[in-house]
């Protein structure tokens, strides 16, 4: 482990973490791999659950007419396979394909359902599908792509598709939970949500998934249990530095970048983690941000409260616990595959997720 880490922290920021790893092109390869597999799947809905499902992916606009869109990152089916080939090389690659493509599905089915809940109405740059079809219609939608992972993986025989089926139920339960907490939060008031309680609820709404897909991937190689549980916490670090990069880009990202309307967190009052610790950290500036929280959103809000933020500290303190949470996905990710070279496609992932800016 210390030779891995070594190697690995002597790389400049700037560089590639290794020749033939780059993010861009294991997301291309993920995408190019995994679409034909989606594709069949929401063809083999019915036709009402069909449309909404293609439009939610963008391959479809409203009116049923086929589309180019953006069906996302692919970010948690790359990591499926990336860590199938990590331990099991290329065969095990090709074997994890419908156990990728079940991860994605599960992620668009939380999409769907958060977008509902959160009254969110831009998705990848263009109208959410509760906008475009309905609250009921979008979330059957969502529940009709959460049984057809499951069903994936039930129809897979790949001597790990029972394992794996039920280690992706427990994830959605612990995805549910999550969610649930979020939306308890909300009725909170600003200085009553604790940093722990936000950290908790953010791996299992986000932490949880990378996790597991990068758990499913090791399944696929019949890894052991010490291994599979390295890659799942690895996923788990590097899913909780996601969120809070995530949620420095829901404040100051670019909505031209972002795909959704700048601020949109703060104006909905959502208890993000660079808020909380803001707002936890006894500065006059503290102060301010829970008067502002305290009260219902006004037009002009958005600039004074995000100033609130960042002079609290909750930005630096985001952008310094995110460095945190890789540091611990290496260590975690050094246990599994002690190789760097292995290593390298799923760290080219991780520092794709903490670095970006969209």
């Amino acid at each position: 482990m210390a030779e891995f880490m070594t190697e690995m922290q002597a790389r400049p920021a700037e560089a590639r973490p290794l020749d033939g790893h780059e993010a861009g092109v294991i997301l291309e390869r993920a995408r190019a791999s995994v679409d034909p597999e989606l594709r069949s799947a929401l063809e083999s809905l019915p036709g009402s659950m069909r449309r909404i499902a293609l439009y939610h992916f963008g391959w479809e606009h409203a009116d049923g007419t086929p589309a180019a869109g953006n069906a996302g990152k692919a970010i948690r089916p790359a990591l499926v396979l990336t860590a199938a080939a990590a331990l099991g090389g290329p065969r095990a690659r090709a074997a994890a394909v419908r156990a990728a493509a079940a991860v994605e599905l599960v992620h668009n089915f939380t999409l769907l359902h958060d977008d509902v809940m959160d009254r969110d109405t831009t998705r990848r740059h263009r109208p959410t599908a509760w906008t475009v079809f309905g609250d009921g219609d979008a979330i059957l939608a969502g529940d009709a792509l959460q049984a057809v992972a499951l069903r994936l993986l039930a129809e897979d025989p790949h001597p790990a598709a029972a394992a794996a089926a039920a280690r992706l139920a427990a994830c959605v339960v612990e995805l549910c939970e999550g969610q649930h907490a979020d939306l308890a939060m909300e009725r909170r008031g600003p200085g009553e949500v604790t940093l722990d309680e936000v950290l908790a609820m953010a791996e299992a709404k986000t932490g949880a998934l990378l996790g597991c897909a990068c758990a499913l991937g090791a399944l696929y190689t019949g890894a052991s249990a010490e291994d599979v549980a390295a890659l799942d916490a690895f996923g788990r670090e590097a899913g909780l530095a996601f969120q809070l990069i995530d949620d420095v880009i829901g404040i100051w990202g670019d909505p031209r970048n972002t795909g959704k309307p700048a601020g949109a967190d703060l104006a909905a009052r959502k208890k993000s983690l660079p808020v909380v610790a803001a707002l936890g950290s006894g500065t006059p500036a503290a102060s301010e941000l829970a008067e502002l929280y305290g009260s219902p959103y006004e037009e002009g809000d958005l600039e004074r409260t995000a100033l609130a933020v960042e002079q609290a500290g909750g930005r630096d303190w985001a952008g310094a616990q995110a460095a945190d949470r890789m540091a611990r996905a290496m260590q975690e990710l050094a246990r599994a595959v002690p190789d760097p070279e292995a290593a390298g496609g799923l760290l080219a992932l991780a520092e794709f997720v903490t670095r970006r800016s969209n």
